[in-house]
């Protein structure tokens, strides 16, 4: 997890730029460094590291001598670097992942160096001797990327947007947006040292893959969909994701909420651990109130596992006190991702000051992926639901993969999410629309039925129901969501609540509470509502207005925690 900044045509001032690049500097509290192109007008990177590989070289803007034109600024972990150096026959200079992006942009171009990654990722990338610049994310965006640009030649790119909003206030009319997940774009430095635009383009789509690249781990290729073959596949592509993601010179560790994604990951992790020999044992962290059934299940899936595992105990109080905080660090007054980051971002505090592991692993996407939401109970169609998976995927840039990342990045953690692994995403939803559609009154089936009977977390954690963080974490007596509304219930009155929708004409807030977190939200960012196109709602549920799982008619309890 680092924090990269940079400007391009830029009139600014010095002390605009470095105070605008140090508004990320918690992404990476080991460096920072900031620096002018030579002989370029107007071009300036800023870079916080998070030092997790190659610790004496990998300070940024990355340049090595046989590319001395070439300048890089990345966040992310390339996973496929070292075949990628072996099948081309690179010569590194460093220990860093992210150099395979130089060699390979200079023998193939940005198209297919992009096309040719397998990680997250997020990359500025100048080429002073074409006089371009090149920028690129990852298929779901599970690192960020925010870009500004302005007609008259000017570009301005961050990991957070935060990092762009004092820039706008001497440019008018311009926006900050999210740069597209999947996408790359190039851009002509003109000699006056001001960009244009050349080239937007899609590199990985989320829902097909060249088969070479996804398939050469699997027993087959989707012609056949033999149930057995299939849960075999998973299992081969799911423990690959989690066994190259060990990737670190740093602690590991993995959150564990107690619900199925988060166990098998800390689980696999565990076992993957052992297997590679690491000098230390997993860390496993829990968050929430004394009886809230995430902690109770964490509890049990570590002393099943054998991690080391951290409680730790939050009150209403205190999960009141940080919103504001994590408002903040999102950029989002989204409702339930607020909910469910609260509890995300006090385990992150407690790690980074409670723990020495930087490397957390998490269960993020899962849901998405696997119609693992219980209104997916409610689909009408297997392929309807299957269509919603994808719309999912694509959106978790604003919310889910928003989430994991801004509240570990806040306290310098990096994050890392095997469900997202482009190669065990493609394979799974390229299976029938029938088989991953919830079955017999359980979600997530299919993902279930291809751990049973290997002991690898409890029987009835494999197997216990959906309960979204945000209500997990409190007990089943009073939902986190409940604490939030009675305690904003005074804060927001019924006459701002009837010009709500003149007030913000954009995602107008249709409650006291979802009000509250706009104010918050337009309090740090004024007039930027547009960074998401609307609130995360669940699909056919009648007269569903609210997003916890808890208020929906088809939700039920596991019976051991009612």
């Amino acid at each position: 997890m680092c924090g990269i900044w940079a400007l391009f045509g830029s009139d600014e001032c010095l002390s605009t730029q470095c105070t605008n690049a140090m508004k990320i500097a918690h992404r990476g509290p080991d460096a920072f460094r900031f620096e002018n192109v030579n002989g370029f007008t107007n071009c300036c990177f800023g870079f916080h590291r998070l030092a997790i590989v190659d610790q004496l070289y990998g300070m940024q803007p990355l340049r090595i001598k046989k590319f001395p034109f070439l300048w890089l600024c990345y966040n992310g972990e390339i996973y496929n670097h070292h075949t990628l150096k072996k099948q081309f026959d690179f010569d590194y200079q460093t220990k860093m992942d992210g150099e395979i992006l130089l060699h390979l942009y200079d023998r193939f171009g940005v198209q297919k160096m992009a096309s040719l990654l397998d990680g997250v990722f997020a990359f500025i990338l100048l080429d002073t001797a074409n006089r371009k610049v090149c920028l690129g994310r990852d298929t779901y965006g599970v690192r960020p990327l925010f870009k500004l640009q302005t007609d008259n030649g000017f570009l301005a790119v961050c990991s957070e947007a935060k990092g762009l909003t004092d820039i706008t206030k001497s440019k008018e009319s311009v926006e900050i947006v999210p740069f597209p997940p999947g996408h790359f774009q190039v851009f002509d430095l003109k000699l006056n040292g001001k960009v244009e635009s050349l080239q937007m383009d899609q590199f990985h789509c989320c829902t097909k893959e060249p088969a070479h690249a996804i398939y050469d781990s699997v027993e087959s290729l989707p012609t056949s969909f033999d149930e057995e073959t299939v849960k075999s596949n998973i299992r081969t592509l799911f423990e690959s994701a989690v066994r190259k993601r060990l990737m670190a010179h740093r602690r590991i560790g993995c959150l564990l909420s107690g619900g199925l994604d988060s166990s098998l990951v800390a689980a696999t992790l565990v076992k993957l651990a052992k297997e590679e020999k690491l000098k230390y044992p997993i860390q496993t962290f829990a968050i929430g109130s004394e009886d809230s059934p995430d902690i109770l299940a964490a509890r049990k899936v570590a002393a099943h596992i054998g991690s080391e595992h951290h409680e730790v105990n939050f009150t209403a109080e205190e999960g009141i006190q940080a919103v504001e905080d994590v408002i903040f660090h999102l950029e989002s007054y989204d409702i339930t991702t607020i909910r469910a980051s609260v509890g995300m971002y006090l385990v992150s505090k407690y790690i980074r000051e409670k723990s020495d592991s930087v490397v957390i692993f998490s269960g993020e996407g899962s849901d998405e992926l696997t119609q693992g939401y219980i209104y997916f109970h409610k689909a009408p169609t297997a392929k309807e639901a299957a269509e919603d998976s994808v719309r999912l995927m694509k959106e978790l840039y604003m919310f889910d993969v928003l989430r994991a990342d801004r509240t570990t990045a806040a306290h310098g953690l990096e994050l890392r999410v095997p469900f997202l692994d482009h190669r065990f995403t493609a394979y799974y939803l390229s299976l029938p629309h029938e088989m991953r559609v919830p079955k017999n009154g359980v979600e997530k089936h299919l993902l279930r039925e291809s751990f049973k009977g290997l002991n690898l977390i409890p029987d009835d954690i494999l197997w216990r129901r959906k309960e979204a963080f945000s209500d997990g974490v409190m007990s089943m007596k009073k939902s986190w969501y409940t604490c939030l509304q009675e305690h904003i219930e005074s804060m927001v009155n019924d006459d701002q609540m009837e010009k709500a929708p003149k007030t913000f004409s954009h995602n107008p807030p249709c409650s006291k509470e979802s009000y509250y977190f706009r104010q918050v939200f337009e309090k740090h960012y004024p007039g930027r509502a547009e960074w998401i196109s609307h609130y995360w709602m669940p699909r056919w549920i009648n007269n569903a207005t609210d997003p916890s799982a808890r208020t929906l008619c088809i939700y039920k309890p596991d019976k051991d925690e009612a």
